[in-house]
């Protein structure tokens, strides 16, 4: 890196640090938390995308794609679920969410259940999202340090205060417009790398000659993957299914997004633009990974710096050693964008979450006293994920597919129960409550005792499971608590249905037929 580099990185702070004092004028909390309901679709699908594409995506997944022992495209099967998801959404979940009025998601659950299940489903939303966000920061903060040479300690102060001070100040329309900077910023990123990759190959046609045949399968329909086989085509897309229903619907950090749209319809484009962006997304970075991949196998300097237990490292070996400077800082900041999109989600979800289920709750505080509060939380919140990040030390390999575990191990049950204070009236707060513990118990079992089901039936599973047991034990025994909430009608005849529909088809075939192409 020289002064170039540097003054880029500055450059992108400054204009980061005015984008949080340019919204600094919160009067409320639909202003600090959901933007004044003003955002269109294309900005909060970006934003979305943004907190998707994470550092770990940015680094670890076209690692996965063009190094790791087992990897490859097969990588794209993540993706599957994502546009039947978004139909289950747009269809049966958000629009009783948005059109209920609500800043947090679990606040739903009081009205229709009981406190408790309010106040504990939040409460596990925050320890995870500060705990995950920590080993975020903390993964690229260690590959900047042992690559870049970047001190550890810098770049997680540095990504901690920056986005700390504009997401305190900005709120969610911060968050929101930052984020749709940092994933124009993130995709450039992929693009230059995948342009340098093939240039240092010698081209397309070099590409082809080189690459690592096995790589490019993408689709396994040979196995339930009950036994051990983690990307076989059906758990992917059923127990995916259920995992991107419940993060997308029922995780205060995306939802929030689309309680901030301006309308019920452009809640509904947020939802269809997402379905559609992925993909397109997650092929550009693995093809990138895929031909980073193949120019390190077939050069002996490069592949001998990377570990061969720490395959994260191509990506930030590669900026550093094939990039002009002027380009590696872009590319640095590509990687302080994933992190600080992470963080800003992360700060304004942990903040609402806190203020709406906890501390404000059943409280007639004023907009000052609110704004007060809200503020007062957020700092903590990015406070706690920044601590976090220098005490997760080196689990934090480890604790990445964990954190992952650990989402599956509750999303299923989570969405059980939501779709449940929506769908059956029948279901109450006993219910709920005991379901939700029942799916969770199972999924720990399975994963302690029964190793050889993969982790992705555990939505799927835990799901199933905590309904039946949610329902049978409300017949058991009744109860009149909480509230019949307004429900909007569920109408499957839309175009964003069948625009979805046609979407998967496509992805499916494309992933079957990506080999051939080659």
């Amino acid at each position: 890196m020289n002064i170039l580099d540097y003054a880029i990185i500055i450059l992108y702070i400054g204009g980061f640090l005015y984008l949080g004092y340019r919204f600094k004028n919160q009067s409320d909390k639909n202003d600090y938390y959901l933007g004044g309901r003003s955002f269109g679709w294309f900005p909060l699908a970006m934003s979305t995308a943004a907190t998707q594409l994470s550092a770990v995506s940015f680094i670890s997944a076209p690692a996965f794609v063009g190094l790791k022992e087992g990897g490859g495209m097969i990588w794209l099967t993540y993706e599957f679920a994502v546009p039947l998801a978004m139909i289950f959404l747009m269809v049966v979940l958000v629009p009783t969410f948005y059109k209920s009025g609500i800043v947090s998601v679990y606040e739903f659950l009081e009205r229709r259940f009981d406190a408790s299940t309010r106040v504990l489903l939040s409460i596990v939303f925050q320890v995870s999202r500060a705990f995950g966000t920590g080993v975020m920061i903390y993964t690229v903060a260690i590959i900047l340090e042992s690559v870049m040479e970047i001190p550890m300690w810098q770049s997680i102060v540095l990504i901690g205060i920056v986005t700390i001070i504009y997401s305190l100040q900005g709120g969610m329309k911060a968050v929101v417009y930052g984020d749709m900077l940092q994933m124009i910023i993130l995709f450039i990123g992929i693009i230059v790398c995948f342009g340098f990759g093939l240039h240092y190959l010698g081209g397309w046609g070099s590409f082809l000659d080189k690459v690592d045949t096995e790589r490019l399968t993408a689709v396994d329909f040979s196995s339930f993957g009950f036994s051990g086989d983690q990307f076989g085509f059906w758990p992917m897309l059923v127990g995916g299914f259920f995992l991107y229903a419940s993060y997308y619907g029922t995780d205060q950090s995306q939802v929030q997004r689309l309680l901030s749209a301006s309308s019920d319809k452009t809640m509904k484009q947020t939802l269809l633009a997402n379905g559609l962006m992925r993909f397109p997304i997650t092929l550009a970075y693995c093809i990138m990974g895929l031909v980073i991949g193949t120019l390190a196998l077939s050069q002996t300097d490069f592949i001998s710096l990377i570990p061969s237990d720490t395959p994260d490292r191509m990506i930030p070996i590669f900026i550093r050693d094939y990039l002009p400077n002027g380009v590696i800082g872009i590319l640095i900041v590509a990687i302080f964008s994933a992190a600080m999109s992470s963080l800003s989600s992360a700060i304004n979800s942990l903040s609402a979450a806190s203020v709406e289920d906890l501390f404000a709750r059943g409280k007639n505080l004023d907009e000052r006293q609110y704004m007060k509060l809200s503020k007062i939380t957020a700092l903590f919140w990015g406070g706690v994920c920044v601590v976090v990040a220098f005490f997760v030390g080196d689990i934090a390999d480890t604790v990445i597919e964990a954190i992952n575990k650990v989402g599956s191990v509750s999303f299923g049950p989570i969405l059980a129960i939501f779709v449940a204070a929506i769908l059956v009236k029948k279901i109450n707060g006993i219910g709920a409550n005991v379901g939700l513990l029942t799916g969770v118990a199972l999924n720990v079992y399975m994963w302690l005792a029964v190793p050889e089901i993969f982790w992705f039936w555990w939505n799927a599973i835990g799901a199933i499971v905590a309904f039946i047991v949610a329902y049978v034990v409300s017949v058991l025994k009744p109860n009149t608590s909480g509230e019949q909430m307004s429900i909007e009608p569920i109408n499957f005849k839309q175009k964003s249905v069948y625009v979805l529909i046609a979407f998967f088809v496509l992805i499916v075939l494309i992933s079957v037929v990506f080999p051939y192409l080659f």
